[in-house]
């Protein structure tokens, strides 16, 4: 994915659209099953430990026209390792019209690892071990 800077109406658009939600708000929305996870990071993270049931879209080849459907009532999350990541997919889809709200967890999947989310691994793969976000 090229990364191009962000115009003022992308970034004005982004403050009222995109939030950052913190470990514990999105495993309480994912345990509610009213969260749909986009992982952005890249196939072999992914394959190495992911959230159970997310979708992989990596940045890399990020297009915002692939994620999945988030139903009714739901929110849209997106996460990475540490939270960078996300933030470049979020304006992509900000940028390609989406109509938000996206929600970006603060710290990626080591601070949901350290709420105590689940994690899985594709089979021959090890989880990462359990990182401290700070």
């Amino acid at each position: 994915m090229m990364r191009t800077p962000f115009d003022a109406d992308t970034l004005a658009r982004a403050r009222d659209r995109v939030h950052l939600v913190d470990a514990a708000t999105a495993l309480d929305w994912y345990t509610q099953k009213c969260a749909t996870v986009v992982d952005v990071r890249e196939d072999h993270e992914y394959a190495r430990g992911h959230i159970p049931g997310a979708t992989n879209r990596p940045l890399s080849a990020f297009d915002p026209q692939a994620l999945p459907p988030v139903p009714e009532g739901g929110r849209l999350v997106l996460h990475c390792a540490i939270g960078v990541r996300c933030e470049h997919a979020a304006m992509a889809l900000m940028q390609a019209g989406h109509p938000g709200p996206i929600h970006r967890i603060e710290g990626g999947l080591a601070a949901w690892q350290a709420a105590g989310g689940p994690i899985e691994a594709d089979a021959g793969s090890s989880p990462p071990p359990v990182k401290n976000p700070r």
